[in-house]
């Protein structure tokens, strides 16, 4: 869904005061970021699932036991 519709489906359904003080947080967005395109790269970001994809390797050998361990596993299986 487009920012601008969900934004839109938000302010619309607000009481008049709440628009109001809206219109003024957002007048105070538009000051304190002015038309910087580097800003608003920043304000877009969506970070979430599935951000990391294709930039984490996991080794072949992830699901296999630690070397260091061997001794503490084999006593944790003898019991």
């Amino acid at each position: 869904m487009n920012t601008d519709i969900a934004l839109w489906k938000v302010v619309i359904n607000l009481p008049e005061s709440l628009k109001k003080e809206l219109s003024n947080y957002a007048e105070y967005l538009r000051e304190k970021y002015p038309n910087n395109p580097q800003s608003t790269e920043k304000m877009e970001t969506v970070k979430g699932y599935g951000s990391w994809a294709d930039k984490i390797i996991m080794s072949d050998d992830f699901d296999e036991p630690l070397e260091d361990l061997a001794e503490y596993i084999s006593t944790m299986n003898n019991e």
